[in-house]
């Protein structure tokens, strides 16, 4: 069974495949964007003026320096929110000055993983928020 549908709720999730990853390295049109401070800064803004304007509930949001981490609860399946979000900071992120025209920053999908129970949305909550590194995303 492949990753894009092994995404099952209640099965194992599939053991690391180095392979796989090295495959999947090579297929890379480009290198990854590393995102700096004040582009991570642009992310996390935009993420949360999708949530305001689409009136999702935005839990926890952590821009690190080659990905995001949200927790959102939506009355949509995930990939249109997360969708929205890279368009959000995609457009932002040019606005500002610090992406070039035409470079795509982003992965074809992403993680989104459902979370059905409240105990699993505080891990998730937790996980953003304290298990990323020292620095830690601004709530109001």
């Amino acid at each position: 069974m492949d990753r894009r549908s092994h995404n099952v709720y209640g099965t194992p999730r599939l053991a690391p495949n180095a392979k796989l990853e090295k495959f999947e390295t090579a297929q890379l049109k480009r290198s990854s964007l590393l995102l700096n401070t004040a582009q991570r800064t642009v992310v996390e803004k935009a993420v949360r003026e999708v949530c305001e304007y689409r009136r999702y509930y935005l839990r926890a949001v952590n821009a690190r320096i080659n990905h995001v981490h949200t927790v959102v609860s939506a009355g949509s399946r995930p990939e249109p929110v997360m969708e929205a979000f890279k368009a959000y900071a995609t457009r932002q992120l040019r606005a500002a000055g610090l992406l070039p025209a035409g470079f795509k920053p982003w992965a074809r999908h992403g993680s989104t993983i459902y979370l059905w129970k409240p105990r699993h949305v505080e891990m998730a909550i937790d996980y953003v928020i304290n298990g990323q590194g020292d620095e830690l995303p601004k709530f109001e």
